[in-house]
């Protein structure tokens, strides 16, 4: 028996996967390829981008909310930080995970006021809001400080042009053999660079396609 998949939070997400995955957002048409890719990798227009796709779910896959949730109980984590709540898909598998540990924090961040509501309310729903923290504005800003004093891991799930600024202001908190997950990580080579070229401070592989998993040596 776990959290994640009794009730109420495993109801909820079988409801809410369904939701993401019958969902469209005319806002995406509206975009030509070429001019997503150059959005998504700017540093100055990514709030005009997903401030568009503001109806877009964007959520993590359950095999992935599988992943983190796993990590977290593996670890043992007691701190998390998650950059990009969007619904909430990802903070209730983490959220579940620091449930089942016996209790914990995580700090998320979302500037997109619809999304913060609809995550709120997610995890009221599930019975996991009084471990959720989630900042409203740019996450350049609201992770900038008033972290945790130690941090057991972070979820990079954003706008992927900032992955390695995020990374930044996060990584000093991070204790050693603490975990970083990047979703959609390949989106963001400036972040794959910096922490693949890190060998003496972290090991860091792909995994399951789209994810760079990577640890903190010391």
């Amino acid at each position: 028996m776990s959290t994640l998949t009794t009730s109420p939070l495993g109801p909820l997400l079988d409801r809410l996967f369904a939701e993401a995955d019958a969902a469209t957002s005319p806002a995406i048409k509206s975009f030509k390829p070429e001019e997503r890719i150059a959005l998504t990798a700017s540093k100055t227009d990514y709030l005009d981008l997903y401030g568009r796709l503001k109806d877009l779910w964007l959520p993590v896959s359950r095999e992935t909310g599988e992943l983190l949730y796993m990590l977290v109980r593996a670890t043992g984590a007691r701190t998390v930080v998650e950059f990009g709540t969007s619904f909430g898909i990802s903070s209730l598998y983490i959220a579940a995970a620091l449930r089942d540990n016996g209790g914990g924090r995580l700090v998320s961040s979302e500037f997109e006021p619809g999304k913060i509501a609809r995550a709120q309310q997610n995890l009221e729903d599930g019975g996991l809001a009084d471990l959720v923290e989630i900042r409203a504005g740019d996450a350049m800003e609201t992770l900038a400080g008033d972290l945790p004093e130690t941090i057991d891991l972070l979820l990079l799930d954003g706008a992927k042009a900032l992955y390695a600024d995020i990374f930044d202001l996060v990584e000093p908190r991070l204790r050693s053999g603490g975990l970083i997950v990047a979703d959609d990580a390949e989106m963001s080579p400036e972040y794959l660079q910096r922490i693949r070229a890190s060998k003496d401070r972290y090991l860091s592989l792909p995994f399951a396609e789209d994810i760079e998993l990577s640890m903190k040596l010391g």
